[in-house]
């Protein structure tokens, strides 16, 4: 049987075309990897419809959940009415300073200036190395003890400056008639805490006779820088940390004052480049956001992003990804076809690392197809061609 070549190449060509467009019309239109929709002039997707995940935050694998009025109300429903019970644990009341090793105490019995050693003159003034400056007085040993005469040794550790006081007076009353003795710490050294990350000025910060609290901390190392993110600070206490959203509690009503430091408490405030939301696919500026505090919607990323493209963009078919609690991947569906839609994204909070994905219109997505089956049915026919000379 005799063979016949086309010899016209761009006729050939759009046969190949003609022939693949016949062969996606009877398969289902891919839009994005791992989900195929049934019906190409309707868009709609087969696992669709007005399923409500239990936790709209996570939900299952494999479900393509549509951002309705009912699923916004879910998620503003899911959160948090009440302090997680492990920030909770955090809360303390305020406690009386107590004498500890290495603070410097100054001791002064009325009436009888020759007690003090020299005079009164400085005991210790030597340059301290964890940047502290030593005042003048009596260094508490690493026991939690002083030398004072007629006293000998004293421990002080665990007393106020009131019951060290009192203490000393007793020990002194054999020896003065009707002490009167003064206690007062002039350098606190015995306990700290340490700040770091996106504060302006991250480092040691020493606890003193007024209580240590979380802000006050963050406070005292120069407050939060502008990259700073409020909702991720964190806690490290016996090798336990604790995240602490500091605009959830204020949210909840709830003084962040509550939380009282303890020595050796490490505070980290994390960085708001850490939590980002990727824009991409068919939007006129795809864009890495960074969040307001933890907070975006998914209103609020697009107009960043400038909106979908007005010449491939189709608004019908708006995506979040996002990975679940498990690791696994989910999928949230907006068709913002109509206006009113507009107000279900700016109701719908996006989570960290989400990544909003806009659909090309089927136009698009069939030319794109065709740039890349015409190159290749033009070099087979130009084959054809040459070999049937």
């Amino acid at each position: 049987m005799k063979r016949f070549a086309s010899k016209n190449p761009v006729r050939s060509g759009w046969i190949a075309v003609s022939a693949a467009f016949l062969l996606l019309q009877g398969c289902a239109v891919v839009t994005t990897p791992g989900f195929g929709y049934a019906d190409a002039g309707t868009r709609t997707s087969v696992p669709l419809g007005q399923y409500v995940a239990g936790d709209p935050d996570n939900p299952p694998q494999g479900v393509i959940i549509p951002i309705t009025k009912e699923l916004v109300q879910a998620q503003r429903a899911s959160r948090p009415r009440d302090v997680a019970p492990e920030v909770k644990a955090l809360f303390g009341t305020p406690v009386p300073y107590t004498i500890g090793p290495s603070d410097v105490i100054g001791i002064v019995v009325y009436d009888h200036p020759d007690l003090l050693p020299s005079a009164g003159a400085v005991i210790s003034q030597q340059a301290d190395p964890t940047g502290i400056s030593a005042a003048p007085g009596f260094i508490v040993s690493a026991g939690g003890e002083i030398t004072f005469p007629y006293i000998g040794r004293l421990k002080v550790a665990g007393l106020t400056e009131i019951q060290a006081s009192d203490e000393m007076a007793r020990r002194l009353a054999p020896h003065i008639r009707d002490p009167q003795v003064s206690i007062r710490i002039v350098s606190f050294r015995s306990r700290r805490a340490f700040v770091e990350g996106e504060v302006r000025t991250p480092g040691m910060q020493v606890f003193t006779d007024v209580p240590m609290t979380l802000p006050q901390a963050i406070s005292r190392a120069g407050g939060i820088t502008t990259v700073g993110d409020r909702t991720m600070v964190t806690l490290t206490r016996n090798d336990i940390t604790t995240r602490i959203d500091l605009m959830e509690l204020e949210a909840l009503g709830v003084n962040p004052n509550k939380i009282l430091l303890q020595s050796d408490d490490l505070v980290s405030v994390r960085s708001r480049e850490e939590n980002k939301v990727y824009v991409i696919g068919e939007v006129t500026r795809p864009s890495a956001l960074l969040m307001n505090n933890g907070r975006l919607s998914l209103n609020q990323a697009l107009g960043e992003a400038w909106g979908a493209d007005r010449l491939s963009g189709n608004t019908a078919q708006i995506y979040v990804i996002r990975n679940n609690d498990q690791g696994d991947p989910a999928l949230f569906h907006l068709n913002a076809g109509s206006p009113a839609a507009l107000a279900l994204a700016d109701n719908f909070a996006l989570k960290p690392r989400d990544v909003v994905y806009i659909d090309p219109i089927p136009l698009v997505q069939w030319n794109r197809i065709v740039s890349l089956i015409l190159p290749s049915a033009q070099v087979v026919n130009v084959g054809s061609s040459i070999n049937n000379r």
